[in-house]
Formats: structure tokens, C-alpha cells, sequence
């Protein structure tokens, strides 16, 4: 896939983001000192962007009736107004829905570039906050997980998403997988530095190949997280030493899209009736990204008889479009770009649902 193709004008700014320096975001660690580590980040000038988002929301909801009231007294001409107030009242009330709650992330607004200092253990050993793009959140955000879920991480490491799935403190069970031991056992230390021992022993850490998950485990998750191997962009216009992009690797990049539907196909498979899939890449790639969702929805059916409804996810771009730079054109799910003003991502993430 040709970027410059696929982005037209706004290539030029996408690749000079994809070579600045990346921002970051800090999770907060809620099984820490979590009220004095976010102090500390304010004083910083940080802001937990999760926050601000619902506080925009409940602005959104609390000026709608007056908007509908403006409309009835202005008649005919003002409907584009009730029109808006109705929508603002539906973004308002699909925040409170449909993201994961607890979770509180802190990013320098746009246009910052300032940088987070290390997390400091507290007297127990444990982090404060984690560091990751912040971007890498809304994957988890859209999985709207809740209390009593059983959830399945279907590719786990390095366990930024993990880690953020326990901090919402709704997981009955997380099955964390990743098929490289040794990535799983850096999903381990992730966890040792950061979850109290009497939270760790409701994570079940897995080697599998996730693509075998609907035989293994069918029908049995409320929530799936499918982050899949892709050609993480960032990572490769930076990097020269085995570079996905290298010739050496041109059959491996060719297979990434059968390996990526494979995987969100068992994770389809692996959710019982009525739950929820998010799929998510850091590539740019609609071979990678829209193509994938597509044909896993079309082989769920065709093979399995196993019908899956792709959600709009368009108000995450209203919701958090203060933090990150979108992309609008985007036939399914939501894409973050990377941008000067705010470089983060790149981030795909799309959310599925199994009919009943």
C-alpha cells in the first residue's frame, strides 16, 4: 500500500510525524497511590485526557435543552440545532455507556512536548503510572468492558493494553496471550511492577497461538482485545535492523494480512454470543486495518454461520479530538494520525460485535 496514495495531501505531514519524537501519555496506576501520582502529574500541566472527555460530554449534555428550546421558539429555520443537541445528548450518553470506566491517562495538551520523568516505586515497589501512547488506550476505551467480565487479550505483550484492561477493575478473569514466551514473560514483569499479587492471581498468562483460540475456548468471552502483529509504521521509518520493510521480510509483510484476520476471526469465535471484539493495529495500512475487518466479517459468516455487526465508532472523534489528530475517511473504525501538534499513534482500532 502506497501511503501517499491512500493519504493524498495529508501524507506529507503524516511522515513527518511518523519521524519526530513521539508523545507519550501516563496511566495511571490505580493500585498505587493513584490521587498523589495525578497531583503530581498536574503540577506538571497535565491533563487526564478520559476526564476531560467526559467533562466536554456533560457540557454537551447539559446545553442541549437549550438548544431544543432555541429551535421550538425559532421554528422551521433551527432544526439543524435541535438536529445538533440530539446528537450532542447521544455523545453524552454513549460516553457514559461505551467506554471501559477507571481509567485515567495524563498527556500534555497539543502542540506540548514535554516529557513524562520515570515512574517512581512507591514503598511497596510499585509504579505509579505506566508510559505508552496514549493513542494505544482508545483500543481499550471502545471495549466498554464491565463489571463481571470475563476477557480475553488475544495478543498481549509488551501489556500496555493488559495493564490498562486491570485498571479498570471490572475483570472477573483476563486471559493475557501472546505466542513469544518471551514476550510473554515481559508481560509478567510488566504486571510483577505493577499489580498487588491478590490481583495478579485473576490473570491467566498464555503462549498460545491466539489463531487457535475459537477451538480452544469458543463462545465463553463478554470482552476481546485483538491488538495484532502489524508493521508498527512508527517503529519502521526509524529503524533499520530487521525492518518489517526490508526485502529479506517481503513474504512475512505479504502474510500479515491472513495472520491478522486469522487472529480477529478467533477472537470473534472466542466471544460468546452477544459479546464484544476490538481489533486494533499501530499501522496506517488499509490492508492491515478496513481489509481485515472485512474479511473476517465475511469468513464469521460464510465458514462459521456466526454474524458480526462492525460498530460506528465516529464519536470517539468528537470525544477526544482535543488529544488526538483523526483521520475522517476511515470506511470502518477510527484511525489516530501522527501529527506535529499531537504525535501520537499511529493507532487503529475497530469495534465488532457477535449477534445473538
Amino acid at each position: 500500500m502506497n501511503y501517499s496514495v491512500q493519504f493524498g495531501s495529508r501524507w506529507p505531514s503524516i511522515r513527518v510525524g511518523l519521524l519526530s519524537e513521539q508523545k507519550y501519555g501516563a496511566l495511571i496506576n490505580n493500585f498505587a497511590h493513584a490521587g498523589r501520582v495525578s497531583r503530581e502529574l498536574e503540577l506538571l500541566n497535565a491533563v487526564d485526557f478520559v476526564d476531560e472527555s467526559q467533562k466536554a460530554a456533560r457540557h454537551m449534555q447539559w446545553d442541549a435543552p437549550v438548544e431544543r428550546v432555541r429551535g421550538e421558539e425559532t421554528a422551521p429555520q433551527e432544526t439543524h440545532s435541535e438536529q445538533l443537541s440530539v446528537e450532542q445528548t447521544q455523545t453524552s450518553s454513549l460516553l457514559s455507556t461505551s467506554i471501559s470506566p477507571n481509567i485515567k491517562c495524563y498527556t500534555f495538551s497539543k502542540g506540548d512536548v514535554s516529557r513524562f520523568p520515570p515512574a517512581r516505586p512507591d514503598a511497596l515497589g510499585t509504579l505509579g503510572y505506566y508510559l505508552l501512547d496514549a493513542a494505544s488506550l482508545l483500543p481499550v476505551l471502545a471495549l466498554s468492558v464491565q463489571p463481571g467480565d470475563l476477557v480475553l487479550d488475544l495478543c498481549a505483550a509488551p501489556g500496555g493494553k493488559t495493564l490498562a484492561l486491570l485498571q479498570t477493575g471490572c475483570c472477573r478473569h483476563l486471559a493475557a496471550n501472546d505466542i513469544s514466551a518471551s514476550r510473554s514473560n515481559r508481560l509478567r514483569r510488566v504486571l510483577c511492577s505493577y499489580i498487588p499479587k491478590d490481583i495478579s492471581t485473576d490473570v491467566r498468562i498464555t503462549s498460545w497461538d491466539g489463531r487457535n483460540w475459537g477451538e480452544l475456548e469458543g463462545d465463553t468471552y463478554n470482552r476481546v482485545l485483538v491488538d495484532v502483529p502489524c508493521t508498527t509504521d512508527r517503529h519502521s521509518v526509524m529503524e533499520e535492523d530487521n525492518n518489517i520493510f526490508s526485502r529479506m521480510r517481503l513474504k512475512e509483510r505479504q502474510m500479515l494480512p491472513m495472520l491478522q484476520m486469522r487472529l480477529l476471526l478467533a477472537g470473534l469465535l472466542a466471544a460468546r454470543p452477544g459479546g464484544e471484539v476490538v481489533y486494533s493495529t499501530c499501522s496506517l495500512s488499509q490492508l492491515q486495518n478496513e481489509y481485515v475487518v472485512e474479511r473476517a466479517v465475511e469468513v464469521a459468516e460464510t465458514e462459521y454461520n456466526v454474524s458480526v455487526h462492525v460498530e460506528d465508532l465516529s464519536y470517539f472523534r468528537s470525544l477526544f479530538q482535543d488529544t488526538f489528530s483523526f483521520f475522517a475517511d476511515c470506511r470502518l473504525g477510527e484511525l489516530v494520525l501522527p501529527h506535529l501538534t499531537a504525535n501520537f499513534g499511529p493507532t487503529y482500532f475497530c469495534k465488532l460485535r457477535r449477534e445473538e
